[in-house]
């Protein structure tokens, strides 16, 4: 069997880390197969769905890597989901109803009032044909409903185990509405029906679904797919993400917070499993670890601050190859390895290098605070060329003349060449810097 998967996000929204992490463990587990991955739109949701949601969740797929080998969109298949309806209707799995939202409503109330579940009480298959009419008279439009069998539905689910629901126990979903537009429950059976989905990867919230599914997928002739539902993300509270809030959304990560692809994806792949969080730096050697086995059905939680620690080491192992471009579109076109090399054991976020291509190419005002120690050390400056060694072969030619070492030696030289504190090592700021800059910065001035 060739496995086949299936991200399917409603283009009502920013995607946030949530989503992109069940399209990443499907993707990763087509991978692993040697199986195909597909990306459908379900924008059935004709008023909430937008074309710019639908451009953006392309566009954060890409970002990640997440490349997909199908393409398909609901709002393109309505004949073939009339068509499902239609013969659904034949055989009476499917009939209609007349009650209003305010009725439905009321009916609920009153079986949660008495300590009853609140499951559809088939009301509507007592309706002869005159009652229809009647109705239908009186201008009411039916929603139609699919009738469950009252057995027993049960899977093994990848992640959960095995699974029991009573069919009794079900209340019979709502596959039409009054308008006659498909709902979820039967578009996402369809099409993965017709497009040989044999797994079905994902959240827990859609484990009663799944058992309303699997008797509409035996209604239609469709193979029934292995299912996995996974615990929900959180954020680092416990609070449920969501799109409509703009959740940790991955634009928001991308464009605001600076975070690198394989930051997240290797955050991602590994919340919620028993493997450690390390950095990876291609999707290939996460597709090497992927094991759905390894999934946790603890709830697990995504901690921002955990991303950014897990970006500064991904930026630590970055070849310069790998960031040329963002350097780039930071403005710093003459950035070379040298520069990357020298500055990126400081950074968390590659828009920080801007920081210090201002420290090595343009007008800095030193902390010159001990100016008879300065002019010292300025006089001993080498020649250049400068490479790596310059720094301690001048560092030891200063010590050697004014006794000074450590702190003492080291903190005042920083202050002056940098004007800062803290920074990348100065062996290999110090060639960046150059000597002109180097011997003005010492005598207290500018440059």
């Amino acid at each position: 069997m060739s496995v086949a998967v299936r991200f399917a996000p409603s283009p009502t929204g920013l995607l946030h880390v949530g989503n992109v992490r069940l399209a990443l463990v499907n993707w990763l587990f087509a991978r692993k197969a040697g199986g195909n991955f597909l990306l459908r739109l379900d924008d059935t949701d004709e008023e909430r769905s937008k074309p710019e949601y639908a451009e953006g969740i392309e566009r954060d797929l890409t970002w990640l890597g997440l490349t997909w080998d199908r393409f398909a969109r609901e709002s393109d298949r309505y004949g073939r989901y009339d068509e499902v309806a239609a013969a659904l209707k034949a055989s009476g799995r499917l009939y209609p109803c007349y009650e209003t939202p305010e009725e439905l409503n009321l009916k609920r109330a009153s079986l949660v009032s008495q300590g009853r579940p609140p499951i559809y009480d088939r009301a509507a298959l007592r309706l002869s044909d005159a009652d229809r009419a009647r109705l239908e008279s009186e201008g009411r439009t039916p929603h139609w409903r699919f009738k469950l069998e009252h057995t027993p539905v049960e899977w093994t689910d990848l992640v959960r185990g095995p699974v029991h629901f009573e069919g009794s126990a079900l209340s019979d979903p709502v596959l039409i509405r009054e308008d006659g537009r498909p709902l979820y429950t039967l578009t996402s059976v369809v099409d993965d029906a017709d497009l040989a989905i044999t797994h079905v990867i994902r959240g827990e919230d859609h484990v009663a679904n799944t058992a309303v599914q699997i008797q509409i997928f035996q209604a239609v002739g469709g193979a029934v797919p292995v299912f996995a539902h996974l615990p929900l993300l959180t954020d680092a509270t416990g609070q449920g993400l969501s799109k409509r809030l703009g959740s940790l959304s991955v634009a928001s990560l991308r464009e605001e917070e600076g975070i690198e692809p394989m930051a997240l994806a290797s955050l991602l792949a590994k919340l919620g499993t028993s493997d450690a969080i390390e950095p990876r730096l291609t999707l290939d050697e996460l597709v090497a670890e992927f094991d759905i086995a390894k999934v946790s059905r603890a709830t697990p939680k995504f901690d921002p601050e955990e991303l950014l620690r897990l970006n500064a080491r991904i930026l630590h192992l970055l070849p310069f190859e790998r960031v040329a471009g963002e350097l780039a579109a930071l403005g710093l076109d003459d950035a070379d390895a040298a520069f990357w090399e020298a500055v990126r054991p400081n950074l968390s976020r590659v828009a920080e290098a801007r920081d210090w291509w201002a420290v090595t190419h343009a007008p800095v005002a030193p902390v010159a605070d001990d100016p008879a120690f300065l002019a010292e050390a300025a006089a001993l400056l080498p020649e250049e060329p400068w490479d790596l060694s310059t720094w301690g072969t001048w560092t030891g030619a200063v010590k050697a003349r004014t006794g000074r070492k450590g702190k003492d030696l080291f903190l005042p030289l920083r202050r002056a060449l940098t004007g800062r504190d803290h920074g990348p090592e100065l062996k290999n700021l110090l060639p960046l810097i150059g000597r002109t800059r180097a011997q003005k910065r010492l005598a207290g001035e500018t440059a």
